[in-house]
């Protein structure tokens, strides 16, 4: 993927709070230096770091409300 020239820009969605949403397939470099990729259409990376499938999102952003399991 790096040095590759792309066909179209690559699509970042931003939200206040959540996930980034990045247009697939995306190889992510770490920072040991190990590098993770997907070939999904999108992917949700975390930026709250909470998540246990890191830097894949699994929702562990969203707090828990009164009367929810």
């Amino acid at each position: 993927m790096p040095n590759e020239p792309a066909d179209r820009a690559r699509r970042i969605t931003v939200q206040r709070q959540g996930p980034l949403l990045v247009e697939g397939p995306v190889e992510v470099e770490l920072e040991d230096g190990t590098t993770v990729s997907s070939d999904r259409f999108r992917v949700a990376l975390c930026t709250c770091r909470r998540s246990r499938r890191y830097p894949w999102c699994d929702t562990s952003h969203r707090r828990k409300t009164k009367g929810s399991g």
